[in-house]
């Protein structure tokens, strides 16, 4: 004879403040846990999601980004060459040759420099990255000091709005379009022609090569082709692959700190539990010796008591996760570990992330209950009756 669930969500409902204040802790845990992950999803979503699996990023052996990579003419033409590449409209390879640059730029609202990355394409740029839209204005003219500028960095730096001059490489440029890459990295960059940002930079060697694979599945053979090159020092990686390496730094130091924290605050949630729990058995004493005495089992006094634990602490998880929802409504920024750069993202809440945010719910309400759980179900019918 199993006690009904409805005597336990009764209970619950009797203590309403206690169940409040509980629920509401384990609510805060939840909320601070889910928020962390993501916070680290959507900075690996936005990195991630930058590159396409079928585009293959060419940077200098040992670089550990294109700022810090540097491609000699030469090869760059070497490269160019490689039968695997797709072919562009003009019948030409479907191929970029860029080079990355980092600027400091003053933020509009606080005046505070900060790190930007500056992208000089090549005419195929813009075919590689079909995620990137022009939003406003046009595409700027090859031979000019016309650039385009990501949304992200149009609404947070000085100078990056449509029309207006940003000033750097000891020249003016002219911002005459901007572009859209959704919740990508690209959002956060300026783009020009890659010929002017090489003079104005006096940089006589590229950052990367950008280029589509004619067959996905051929990268592996033209990986080993190009490294294995004596007249080439390159390294080529899938470019989604590319932007997931820069992800992982800074989402693990995103996640242990976070969850560090997240430890330190459940201890209370799950004291709290506990407490509440413990009070719970002392205020209906008499009502488990009742229990006992009418026949129920000790263990069908201790899942009584844990459903009511879990039911609580479930019910705080859902709060907290319902609250940390709206977080993904809110755009960050922060730097990016390799580049050194400004990226902007927002916090991306997944299916996975539900799940963990609800189970870490249930393991809190599991150890706050047990032990009260188990002091009721362990009790002496003739003290309990006694004492109730």
């Amino acid at each position: 004879m199993k006690i009904p669930i409805s005597y336990s969500v009764r209970n619950l409902k009797t203590r309403r403040l206690t169940t409040v204040l509980t629920a509401s802790g384990i609510a805060l845990v939840v909320f601070v846990f889910a928020s962390i992950l993501m916070l680290a999803e959507g900075l690996q979503k936005a990195l991630v999601e930058t590159g396409s699996y079928d585009n293959v990023v060419i940077i200098r052996k040992g670089s550990a980004s294109e700022v810090q990579s540097g491609i000699e003419r030469l090869q760059a033409s070497i490269v160019e060459t490689q039968q695997k590449i797709a072919i562009g409209p003009k019948g030409r390879p479907l191929l970029a040759k860029e080079i990355v640059v980092l600027i400091s730029l003053p933020k509009r609202e606080t005046g505070k420099q900060s790190n930007v990355t500056i992208r000089g394409i090549s005419e195929n740029s813009l075919l590689l990255r079909p995620q990137v839209k022009l939003v406003k204005g046009r595409l700027p003219r090859f031979g000019s000091s016309e650039i385009i500028a990501g949304s992200s960095i149009a609404k947070r730096f000085k100078g990056g709005g449509l029309g207006e001059t940003l000033r750097f490489g000891m020249r003016d440029w002219t911002v005459v379009g901007i572009f859209d890459a959704g919740n990508t990295g690209f959002s956060s960059e300026i783009w020009g022609d890659v010929d002017q940002m090489m003079q104005a930079f006096r940089r006589p060697v590229y950052s990367s090569v950008l280029f589509k694979l004619r067959d996905s599945s051929g990268f592996g053979k033209i990986k080993l082709r190009l490294e294995g090159d004596p007249r080439l020092t390159l390294e080529a990686k899938r470019e989604t692959a590319y932007y997931k390496e820069q992800s992982e730094m800074m989402a693990k130091f995103i996640r242990i700190l976070g969850l560090s924290l997240t430890i330190i605050f459940s201890l209370g949630a799950i004291i709290g539990a506990m407490i509440t729990m413990y009070s719970a058995v002392a205020n209906r004493t008499g009502e488990i010796g009742t229990l006992r005495a009418i026949g129920y089992r000790q263990k069908d006094i201790l899942s009584a008591f844990m459903f009511e634990a879990l039911a609580l602490s479930l019910t705080g998880g859902c709060a907290g996760l319902f609250f940390a929802s709206f977080m993904q409504a809110l755009t960050i920024s922060t730097m990016n570990f390799y580049t050194f750069s400004e990226l902007a993202f927002s916090f991306a809440l997944t299916f996975e992330i539900i799940c963990k945010s609800l189970l870490f719910s249930l393991i809190m309400g599991f150890i706050g209950g047990m032990l009260p759980a188990v002091r009721a179900a362990r009790m002496n019918i003739v003290e309990a009756l006694r004492s109730g």
